[in-house]
């Protein structure tokens, strides 16, 4: 019962999170704490930072969290659908600030700023996605778009699928961006072979296929780095 679980206001003063954030600033406190403070309570048995750590624990760290679903959190006694609810609204935020377009830095002239606007949407994915990012006369983003969702080892794209955005979207040129869930960037004699194929419709098409990145875990690979294009 929620009244019966130990609140964080009956800790220690050093104890409480949200204390702690005002006096210290978020970036004082252990990831625990900040989910702490999303739960606002723990349970009968647990206070909130303790429940909170458990979690973080069993999902095989921080970086695994945002693949629990809703049930799998509520597994963890003293999880409610509300706190469930509140832990996956802020996990989604921070996923989506990550990955928000940044048109207003400017236009994008070197591969690490390519796969930045990428990095944290595709680095833990477990499937290959493949996704394309739109650039004007500028080089400034017009848009980002998911071209299609692949299998565990290999992504399914046709040059069709590839280009008609761009065409309807005025386009003058595109990244190509798919991601690896090995963690290992290193490009497949398959994307070698995909790579050339896109790049020659886009030459036909007058949209220049400025790179293909490969999002591995914190890392990339450029085609265009790496002298393939």
């Amino acid at each position: 019962m929620e009244n019966e679980s130990i609140k964080i206001k009956d800790l220690p003063l050093e104890e409480r999170p949200r204390e702690k954030l005002i006096a210290l600033g978020a970036g004082a406190l252990s990831n625990a704490e900040l989910i702490a403070i999303l739960l606002r309570a723990g349970s009968k048995n647990e206070s909130a930072v303790q429940l909170a750590t458990k979690i973080i624990t069993k999902s095989g760290g921080l970086r695994h969290l945002p693949h629990l679903s809703l049930e799998d959190l509520q597994e963890n006694k003293g999880i409610g659908p509300d706190k469930a609810v509140t832990i996956k609204a802020a996990l989604e935020l921070g996923s989506r600030l990550a990955t928000a377009p940044r048109e207003e830095a400017g236009s994008i002239t070197t591969p690490g700023q390519a796969a930045e606007l990428f990095m944290e949407d595709l680095r833990y994915k477990k499937k290959e996605y493949f996704k394309v990012l739109l650039l004007n006369t500028k080089n400034h983003v017009i848009s980002r778009e998911e071209i299609s969702v692949g299998s565990l080892s290999a992504s399914i794209v046709h040059p069709r699928e590839i280009f008609s955005l761009p065409l309807r979207k005025s386009a003058a040129s595109v990244i190509l961006f798919h991601n690896h869930p090995s963690g290992d960037p290193t490009p497949s004699q398959q994307d070698l072979e995909v790579t050339r194929r896109l790049v020659d419709a886009g030459n036909i098409l007058g949209i220049a296929v400025r790179d293909h990145i490969i999002i591995g875990d914190g890392c990339f690979f450029s085609f265009r780095e790496k002298g393939l294009l």
